[in-house]
């Protein structure tokens, strides 16, 4: 084989792993995210924070995001859904889980993270989506932190249009609808 056709080669194989996703290579879960403003696809990290995904998937899995809505929204922090309906109502949620803020994994931008009270072990439903780097959420930084579960790995535009959204009191004047979350 000559000089020129192994470059050739390890030029094709360098190509195929920039383009092969990062979900696939790790065997991580992938889903998407359907909203009233397009289309989001999160690789959740199952090796890092195992009762995270386990939690959200069953969400995802009983379809409880279907029709809920993003009712926080900070443009220069984060987007924040999966609990409330348009209207505003809370929907049902199963018991609490361990905050895994110490996966060693931060909370930047489009990345998702568990929301959760005060309470260091209280996040149950709802998730957000960091739209800056905050690593004041980070665990040690202030407090305990915020457990991050998974990153976006496409659809950014559509976390900022959605960040955009004109809100009152940060809630979107418009709904900003979840559709649905489904595994790919």
């Amino acid at each position: 084989m000559s000089f020129r056709t192994f470059v050739g080669l390890a030029s094709a194989c360098v190509l195929m792993v920039l383009h092969t996703p990062v979900a696939s290579a790790q065997g991580n879960p992938v889903v998407v995210i359907e909203t009233s403003m397009g289309a989001i696809t999160v690789e959740l990290f199952q090796d890092r924070a195992p009762i995270s995904v386990e939690n959200f998937l069953g969400y995802v899995d009983a379809e409880h995001y279907d029709g809920s809505v993003f009712h926080r929204v900070i443009q220069t922090f984060m987007i924040q859904g999966g609990h409330f309906t348009p209207e505003m109502q809370s929907k049902p949620t199963r018991p609490p889980i361990t905050n895994e803020a110490e996966n060693g994994v931060n909370n930047d931008k489009y990345t998702l993270a568990m929301a959760r009270t005060g309470e260091i072990n209280s996040a149950t439903d709802q998730f957000f989506i960091n739209t800056v780097d905050n690593n004041f959420l980070n665990n040690g930084v202030r407090d305990f932190g915020y457990a991050v579960f998974g990153r976006v790995t496409d659809g950014t535009d559509v976390v900022d249009r959605i960040a955009a959204t004109p809100v009152t009191d940060t809630v979107p004047n418009e709904p900003v609808v979840i559709q649905s979350i489904r595994k790919q």
